[in-house]
């Protein structure tokens, strides 16, 4: 098992309840491809490096969790067609 972290950035356009089942969607394909989560940080609204479909702003979640090395391909093929999901990346940590 690896730890990962996944960081996923949330329009900022989108209602809260919205935003969290974005994030339970998420959390949700962790869990069904075996991965185990240890925590979510959630950032908050901060300005973007650069303007993403005419965005300024966006939510900023950290979910870390421990998985199978051929797990993080599999969430990111998933999460790369979500709605109101502008970046994503996966990486995993040093033990």
């Amino acid at each position: 098992m690896n730890k990962y972290e996944l960081a996923v950035v949330v329009s900022a356009k989108i209602e809260d309840d919205e935003r969290a089942q974005v994030i339970e969607k998420v959390k949700a394909l962790v869990e069904r491809f075996g991965g185990k989560i240890s925590d979510v940080d959630e950032w908050g609204k901060k300005r973007l490096a650069y303007e993403i479909q005419k965005m300024k702003e966006a939510y900023y979640y950290f979910i870390h969790f421990e998985s199978e090395s051929d797990v993080p391909g599999e969430i990111e093929q998933r999460i790369r067609i979500m709605d109101n999901v502008l970046r994503y990346l996966c990486v995993r940590q040093e033990a």
